[in-house]
C-alpha cells in the first residue's frame, strides 16, 4: 500500500466518522464497536 492510498483511506474513514457523529450522534459507531468486540471474542475462541 502506498502512502497516497493510505492517506486517501484515512481521509475517507475520518469523513465517514465525522458524518456519522454529525448526523446520527455516533449511533452507528457504537453498533460497529459492539460488533467488533464480538468478532474479537469469536476470533479469540479459535486461537
Amino acid at each position: 500500500m502506498t502512502n497516497r492510498i493510505a492517506c486517501v483511506l484515512a481521509v475517507i474513514i475520518c469523513a465517514t466518522v465525522a458524518g456519522d457523529v454529525m448526523l446520527y450522534d455516533a449511533d452507528h459507531l457504537v453498533f460497529l464497536a459492539k460488533k467488533l468486540a464480538e468478532l474479537i471474542e469469536w476470533l479469540k475462541f479459535w486461537r
